[in-house]
């Protein structure tokens, strides 16, 4: 080979050799990349990140299950991580949150512009941004303790006549003309309501104010307005409560119901049963709402559509979500709440939530909303 053309041949080695050196330098971002691409498991399930640290989160009892289940797997895959959920009820995690008690908080109902709740958690995020996304979708059952009585149906006026407690016996006319055929007690009515601020509380008071506003004129809150009814802590509460008492009736997340009576609700001109499709079609007839969403894209929030006469439809439902913040105090704990809102609203996390606990995954669009939230959490 002539002397020119070793020159040409010498000269496109160090070409490659120097552009493979320039490649090498950016190895290191693009490894971490790889790294943080590989916290999504390549079979499904939980993520396998090199995630690691302890934070806590507060708040729902109605997801509760379904956050039991999201952190066994996330730890399962995350050696190095520890994360506790404290379930108190909606309220309690939306105040823990805010006071910076915990890194996040499940909350069955958004954070509130009227009571100040919102613009308190956006300072508790400042100089990040507040992040609230939806992550568990669950029907509120109507749960009744009534031996021998295995189905029953309830108006939405009766329904709220019973735990307005303007109906005091199950063998009341109203009951039996909406249950023909059927051997109603004379047994005294007991509605078990909520004794702690709920989500819950405020999802089925919603409800009855829509859907039955001559009977239910009561201000729509999480704290139960009707005073003389049993009252109990947290949905375990309600559910053990309505289960030890003959004639009692209460409200609950229906992943929690057991083996209690559940009533059909008449919506339009059918009976509905509290399961999870119908309650995932009435969120897809429900509108965004764009005062609770104050124009934030890391916020996603409902108006529930309680009115619905649509068939196949379950309107006594609870949109529960993720609350957090964009930033953190270290970089170690905001790796730690995204890598784990990440794997909640993931399908194989929604698929978990729903074997679990009974509710209804996010639907495709809604999942690619609530990822772009999550994602700028940084």
């Amino acid at each position: 080979m002539s002397s020119s053309r070793w020159l040409a041949v010498f000269a496109a080695a160090c070409v490659l050799v120097l552009g493979l050196a320039a490649c090498g330098g950016g190895g290191s971002s693009s490894n971490e990349k790889t790294s943080t691409s590989e916290s999504e498991s390549e079979g499904g399930g939980a993520p396998s990140s090199e995630v690691s640290g302890e934070i806590a989160g507060a708040g729902s009892t109605a997801q509760q299950a379904a956050q039991e289940a999201w952190i066994a797997e996330f730890e399962n895959a995350n050696s190095g991580a520890t994360i506790s959920y404290d379930g108190v009820g909606s309220g309690g995690g939306r105040e823990k949150f805010i006071s910076g008690g915990v890194a996040y908080a499940g909350s069955d109902t958004p954070l509130s512009e009227s009571e100040g709740e919102l613009g308190k958690a956006v300072k508790r995020c400042a100089p990040g941004e507040l992040v609230e996304v939806p992550d568990y979708i669950s029907p509120i059952a109507i749960i009744y303790n009534l031996p021998g009585v295995e189905e029953l149906k309830l108006e939405p006026e009766t329904l709220a006549k019973i735990f307005n407690q303007e109906i005091e016996k199950w063998n009341d006319p109203e009951i039996a003309k909406e249950n023909p055929g059927v051997e109603l007690p004379e047994t005294r009515i007991v509605p078990v309501n909520r004794s702690d601020e709920s989500g819950t509380t405020e999802n089925f008071t919603d409800y009855l104010s829509k859907v039955a506003p001559k009977v239910w004129t009561h201000e729509v809150s999480g704290e139960w307005p009707v005073k003389g009814g049993e009252a109990a802590s947290g949905t375990s509460g309600v559910v053990e409560a309505v289960s030890s008492g003959e004639g009692a009736i209460g409200y609950a997340d229906a992943s929690q119901a057991g083996e209690l009576g559940k009533a059909l609700i008449k919506v339009g001109k059918t009976w509905a049963e509290p399961s999870a499709q119908a309650a995932a079609k009435v969120l897809d007839l429900s509108k965004e709402d764009p005062e609770l969403e104050q124009g934030s894209k890391n916020v996603i929030a409902f108006e529930i559509d309680r009115k619905t006469e649509a068939s196949g439809v379950y309107p006594i439902i609870l949109v529960s979500s993720l609350i957090g913040c964009t930033k953190y105090k270290s970089a170690s704990e905001a790796a730690l709440v995204k890598s784990f809102f990440e794997y909640a609203i993931s399908p194989e996390g929604q698929k978990l939530a729903e074997e679990q606990a009974g509710s209804a995954p996010l639907s495709a669009a809604l999942t690619k909303k609530v990822e772009a939230a999550v994602g700028a959490i940084e």
